[in-house]
């Protein structure tokens, strides 16, 4: 197959990698990374501007939403099922976690950055709740190798 007829790529690191950007789409792979273990959770993010499509591929992944306003609200998870599409919408706080096998491939606008989509720093209580929904909806996510 020549390569200017289909591009094949991939991606075996840790965390979030854009692996194809096409004029206004770019779709990603998130693999495991420590800082997403349950317990090392302490922000989420919100797209101003896009929803943000993720499909879990392989492993356990878990997604967390706080509400769509000015700060988090209540808290609610939801264990991924492999390749289920979950959109999450414009303006949506969220989070995740993933097992070490855990690989979810992520489809968003190609301009989304960190100037469209502020990060929000959760409070204790909130980092409680987070822990607290995701023990009552996720299996025990294998964290090592």
């Amino acid at each position: 197959m020549k390569k200017e007829y289909i591009d094949v790529s991939s991606y075996g690191g840790e965390g979030y990698k854009p692996v194809v950007d096409y004029q206004t789409w770019r779709v990603a792979i998130l693999r495991y990374i420590d800082e997403l273990e349950v317990q090392n959770l302490k922000t989420m993010q919100k797209h101003d501007e896009t929803d943000e499509v993720f499909v879990l591929l392989d492993g356990n992944c878990t997604l967390f939403a706080g509400g769509n306003g000015d700060s988090i609200g209540e808290i609610s998870a939801i264990a991924m099922e492999p390749l289920k599409l979950y959109n999450v919408k414009r303006g949506i706080w969220h989070t995740h976690t993933l097992d070490y096998k855990g690989t979810v491939l992520i489809v968003e606008n190609q301009d989304t950055s960190d100037h469209n989509s502020p990060t929000i720093q959760l409070s204790p209580e909130e980092i409680d709740e987070l822990r607290n929904v995701y023990s009552l909806v996720s299996p025990n996510l294998n964290y090592s190798g």
